[in-house]
């Protein structure tokens, strides 16, 4: 053993990976660890994956990735689970003098012998890291034990993991055959709140089942659990809440799940629809911890900050937020309730669904099956006397209607609308049937918003921005010499993406009197908008640029939310 490891450490050495230092610095200080390799490994010196790449060049021998690789089922059969775990071997191809296999180590021909002997055909070999081969292995042979475990290695803490599961069902706790389902899925949950995602899809493929978190608005393909394991996932998830049948997997069905982790309560609003490979599973995570959220944490600099705490605190008109799926809106709005919940105060939301559950606030859910539609609750609502009303959103011309009268009789009225820009709220409303007239008198601002990624503070570093975004940006040389350029780097605490956490960017469209007399008039959206140019408004594009001068996020992030501002 002791001979093969130095015979190993001096390829790595003649091969330049590591040097003689080093090597003498791990063997100094192997303290009961498995090897000199390993304390090199874990101190970062070298990866497994240079390990093996070495060692394959050495044996001639072609090195690939198999973890980005799908590897058909007629091939995994080639080689039972029992002899690909007892030789560290997984099938890969059909090769033309026989089959493909992957090894982690290629210096080990004894090992490979015998598993040629064993299957009594030629195998044709390529070599990967010994992690890759474990992470086939379980991917391709493995139990949901054996997910779950990959799925603790990865968090590195203990578990607090405590289920409410929806009224009238019992958790399952004493059926062995479903606990290794019930950690899998415990574990799934605890990885994706440590990693912050806002949502967890669960997606059947033809030969894979894909799991995918979106972390700060952008999905990341997670460790798929074993395909075969697919149904037996989704169906424990449909327990869970309590409400959605796991014998109907031809329709649409909805459900909501409740969890505590770490004692912190989070809410699961699940969806799932019949695809041609199985049920396909999003579950949206709904941190309640969100709704603590002040204005600055939104993202508000000091300035519009003043200006949209004048406006949640009018006593009448409609304040509306726009922008697309996702933008931020219902977070911007509870986070305006919240600051506005005081004792003396009647709230009463109309939402579809509720997506967070506040204290002290009358929250109404809509149901059109059962005839609860937005008009109709906003008819009941009116005759409970509340000072302030939010509408989950605009979709009609009766809902606008009853929302401006309200606004109109003396209430403060919150709702979205799914516009790209502030000026472009009062077309909608008008294309939906509103009198402008109606949008003139109750409006009293529109503000459009978008999200875009912090730079991670732990890695960012001073940067510059290039030709190409200046111009695109419209910056000023003057601006450029009193910022704080930043640029994304990477680390452990941002899983080396260089952003962690969102922010939102800004555009606020104050209605005043000549704006009013210009909405009467129905002027176009561009007249709007160069009179709000007028009166100061910032352009979701010029906040985004005070952010990045500011170092708060990129210019290449604030170029792919927003769009060029129409001067």
């Amino acid at each position: 053993m002791q001979q093969s490891e130095d015979y190993v450490l001096r390829i790595l050495e003649e091969g330049g990976v590591v040097t003689r230092r080093q090597i003498d610095s791990a063997r100094s200080r192997l303290n009961g660890a498995a090897s000199v390799i390993d304390v090199l490994i874990n101190d970062g010196i070298v990866s497994d994956a240079d390990v093996s790449r070495t060692l394959a060049a050495q044996a001639h021998m072609d090195w690939i990735d198999i973890s980005s690789m799908v590897i058909p089922p007629q091939v995994i059969k080639q080689i039972r689970g029992e002899e690909a775990r007892r030789f560290k071997v997984v099938p890969v191809a059909f090769g033309e003098t026989g089959l493909i296999v992957a090894v982690g180590d290629p210096l080990d021909i004894d090992t490979i012998d015998s598993l040629s002997f064993l299957l009594q055909r030629d195998l044709e070999l390529v070599c990967t890291s010994p992690n890759k081969i474990r992470e086939a292995l379980i991917k391709y042979y493995g139990t949901a034990d054996e997910a779950a475990d990959v799925l603790r290695e990865k968090i590195g803490e203990d578990i607090d993991l405590d289920l409410e599961l929806g009224d009238g069902v019992q958790p399952v706790e004493g059926d062995s055959t479903d606990a290794p389902i019930i950690r899998l899925v415990s574990m799934l949950l605890i990885e994706a709140h440590r990693m912050g995602a806002s949502d967890i899809h669960l997606e059947p493929l033809d030969k894979k089942f894909r799991v995918r978190f979106r972390v700060d608005g952008v999905l990341q393909e997670m460790q798929a659990p074993p395909k075969r394991l697919q149904s037996a996932i989704i169906s424990r998830l449909k327990i869970m809440t309590g409400s959605m049948s796991i014998a109907e997997k031809r329709l649409p069905q909805d459900g909501r799940i409740q969890v505590k982790i770490k004692k912190k309560p989070i809410d699961l609003r699940v969806s799932t629809i019949p695809t041609n490979h199985g049920e396909s599973m999003v579950m949206r995570v709904l941190d309640k911890s969100s709704l603590m959220l002040g204005l600055p944490e939104l993202g508000f600099f000091s300035d519009d900050q003043e200006i949209f705490e004048s406006l949640i605190k009018l006593p009448d008109g409609i304040l509306l937020v726009t922008g697309p799926t996702g933008s931020g809106k219902t977070s911007t709005l509870y986070a305006c309730l919240n600051s506005i919940n005081k004792p003396d105060r009647k709230i009463i939301t109309v939402e579809e669904p509720i997506e967070y559950q506040m204290t002290g606030i009358n929250q109404v859910q809509v149901n059109p099956e059962i005839g609860m539609t937005f008009p109709a609750a906003l008819r009941s609502i009116l005759r409970q006397a509340p000072n302030i009303i939010m509408i989950g959103e605009i979709r009609d011309l009766e809902t606008a209607s009853i929302a401006i009268n309200a606004s109109l009789t003396g209430h403060l009225v919150f709702s979205t609308l799914h516009t790209n820009d502030a000026p472009s709220a009062v077309a909608r409303l008008v294309d939906i049937g509103v009198q402008p007239f109606l949008v003139a008198s109750s409006v009293r601002a529109i503000m459009a918003q978008r999200l875009v990624r912090r730079l991670c503070n732990n890695c960012k570093q001073p940067g510059e921005l290039t030709e190409t975004e200046l111009r695109a940006l419209q910056i000023e040389p003057g601006q450029i010499r009193e910022a704080q350029i930043m640029k994304p780097v990477g680390c452990e605490q941002c899983r080396q993406i260089g952003y962690k956490g969102r922010m939102g960017i800004f555009e606020i469209f104050i209605i005043d009197d000549e704006v009013r007399h210009m909405i009467n008039k129905r002027s176009s959206t561009l007249m709007l908008r160069q009179r709000a140019r007028e009166l100061g408004m910032r352009t979701l594009r010029e906040d985004g640029v005070r952010k990045i001068l500011a170092g708060l996020t990129s210019g290449e992030e604030v170029i792919s939310i927003t769009m060029g501002d129409v001067s």
